[in-house]
C-alpha cells in the first residue's frame, strides 16, 4: 500500500508527466540540525479517551502525535509561501513515560532533511527532565491550486 505521500507524487507524476512538476525552488533558509520548540499544558481533553470513555488520565499518544505535527510544521509556515500548503505524510511515535493533566512538555523538533520539499524531522517531548516520546515526522509542501485539485479528485474517486 503507497503512502499519502507516495500516492500524491505518483499522481502528479502520471498526471503532468513531468518529474520536474514535483521538484522546484524553495526558500532555503535551513540547515539539518536546525531546531523549532513548541511548549503546551496537557489538558484533560488530551488524555487517552476513546469511544468508551478514559483509558488512562495521562496525555495520549495520538494526541503526542498531533502535536508533534504540529512542531514540525513551525519549519513548514516558514519555508511556504502564500501560494505552497503543507501536508502531513508520516509520523512516528515511540511513548515512553507518561505526562499528566497540568504539566507543560515542551516538544524539541530537529531538522534532519528537506528533499523534494518534504521535510524531515525528529522530535523528542518532555516534561523537564523526563522524557516523554520521540519519533519522526515528515511534511511536504505542495502548490496550494495543486494540492486542492488532487484532493477534488480523490474525493471524486479518480
Amino acid at each position: 500500500m503507497l503512502s499519502l505521500s507516495d500516492e500524491m507524487e505518483k499522481f502528479m507524476v502520471s498526471k503532468y508527466s513531468n518529474p520536474g512538476y514535483i521538484t522546484y525552488e524553495m526558500k532555503n533558509i535551513f540547515k539539518a540540525g536546525d531546531q523549532k520548540t513548541y511548549a503546551k499544558i496537557v489538558e484533560e481533553s488530551d488524555t487517552a479517551g476513546f469511544f468508551a470513555g478514559l483509558v488512562h488520565p495521562v496525555y495520549a499518544t495520538f494526541c503526542i502525535a498531533r502535536d508533534a505535527e504540529w512542531s514540525g510544521r513551525l519549519f513548514v509556515i516558514d519555508l511556504c509561501d502564500d501560494d505552497e500548503e503543507g501536508i502531513g505524510t508520516s509520523i512516528k511515535v515511540d511513548h515512553q513515560a507518561p505526562a499528566f493533566p497540568g504539566e507543560e512538555v515542551v516538544f524539541t523538533a530537529t531538522l534532519q532533511s528537506i528533499v523534494q520539499q518534504e521535510i524531515i524531522t525528529k522530535y523528542k517531548v518532555e516534561v523537564g527532565n523526563r522524557l516523554i516520546a520521540t519519533g519522526d515526522q515528515a511534511q511536504k509542501i505542495f502548490k496550494r491550486k495543486k494540492l486542492e485539485q488532487l484532493f477534488l479528485q480523490r474525493k471524486d474517486g479518480k
